[in-house]
């Protein structure tokens, strides 16, 4: 400063990147030091056969950018440093970083940005891919991790996405299974990129569950998929299945003409919030009275479709509550859109896994707390299924 060569901030961090530069060399030296038992030139009290071998150059990605620097080595190879480790190029932590604004929805070109404005070089497409490729492992043993043996309630749903495939955009399911065990936490149990949503692929899915350990499910929350409900019951026939309310709400008013909606929809609510199942039977009968002639095919999928969509009813309400509808993975499934809405189409199946595991990852962190009102939940569950819950500890 004094000889007037530091002018502005970029000189300081020239400055600063040449300083780290030689504080990360005498560290690697003195890693070595403690490897061998004596320093440089410390002939005296050398007590080894191994010795010093020169120095190698090294570049490595820091805050400060791109680093030349010599890393010491020694005669038997043995020497494995901490600081600076063998085959790492990055010390800068740039790769998480990466990494969580992937995580977070950021496209390649805002990645890219970023950390030019940042770090000033540019991280190629192919740069980001490969980084964001590392934690594909990660991902295949999250897919396949052993999980707990029983889950008191488990809802299954599909979010839709294109994809590029053999050069044409098809659409893909994201098969998504959230499960809230004994202790009342929740977590994904797994997510898996197939073809549109069938119930044949969510048999693979159940199948796929029972196979890393899952011994019995208490009660399953669908939508409307057709065979849904009897691909569960082919691996879990003891399961309770509860079809979404909310749900069959949408399916039933696609078929009402707006100036009807909230006539028709305030008769229905007499239905689903009746305090029990034969006077949610008598609201379903004054329903079909008044809008049979016009809406028919409306109330027709209600008396279809009852022993699922009524299956809450035996409960009390803090189970209803938590069973009636598939809420809590329609919040998940928002915050994966959130994050994926950059994204109008993704190249690759891996692609998309990637940034819905990133992102699951992320929303996860968030599930830190018990079901609300868990203690009495559990204690009417160990009622209602004593003799699927005996011998296990909860």
């Amino acid at each position: 400063m004094k000889q007037g060569k530091l002018k502005d901030a970029k000189d300081i961090s020239t400055l600063l990147k040449e300083q780290f530069a030689d504080i990360i060399e005498e560290m690697l030296e003195a890693e070595l030091d403690e490897e061998l038992g004596y320093t440089k030139y410390d002939y005296k009290n050398k007590e080894t056969s191994n010795s010093r071998n020169g120095k190698r150059k090294k570049t490595v990605m820091s805050e400060y950018g791109e680093l030349d620097i010599d890393v010491p080595r020694d005669r038997d190879s043995e020497f494995e440093p901490v600081v600076v480790k063998k085959n790492q190029t990055d010390i800068s932590g740039i790769e998480d970083q990466i990494l969580g604004m992937y995580a977070k929805g950021m496209t390649v070109r805002d990645i890219q940005d970023h950390i030019e404005n940042i770090y000033g070089f540019e991280a190629s497409p192919a740069l980001i891919s490969r980084i964001t490729d590392k934690i594909l492992p990660l991902v295949g043993e999250w897919q396949n991790r052993p999980l707990e043996s029983i889950y008191c309630h488990v809802i299954m749903d599909a979010v839709h996405y294109k994809v590029r495939q053999e050069g044409r955009i098809i659409n893909k399911a994201a098969y998504v299974a959230i499960g809230t065990n004994l202790d009342g936490m929740k977590e994904v149990l797994g997510i898996w990129v197939g073809e549109n949503e069938s119930s044949k692929y969510w048999l693979k899915v159940i199948t796929e569950l029972k196979n890393r350990g899952v011994e019995d499910i208490l009660i399953a929350s669908i939508d409307g998929l057709a065979g849904f409900s009897d691909a569960i019951k082919a691996v879990f026939p003891e399961t309770e299945v509860q079809r979404c309310i909310i749900h069959q709400i949408r399916n039933s008013t696609k078929y009402l003409s707006y100036k009807d909606r909230k006539s028709f929809c305030s008769d229905l609510k007499n239905v689903y919030q009746a305090s029990t199942e034969s006077e949610a039977l008598q609201q379903l009968d004054l329903l079909e009275d008044k809008w049979r002639d016009r809406y028919l095919i409306a109330v027709k999928s209600w008396r279809n479709n009852w022993e699922e969509i009524s299956a809450f009813f035996k409960y009390p309400p803090e189970i209803r509550k938590m069973i009636y509808t598939t809420n809590a993975i329609e919040s998940y499934n928002r915050q994966l859109r959130k994050v994926t809405k950059s994204k109008s189409v993704f190249p690759t199946d891996e692609s998309l896994m990637k940034m819905l595991y990133l992102a699951t990852m992320d929303i996860q962190k968030k599930w830190t707390q018990r079901y609300r009102g868990w203690s009495m939940i559990l204690a009417q569950l160990s009622i209602h299924f004593e003799d699927r819950l005996q011998g296990y500890d909860y």
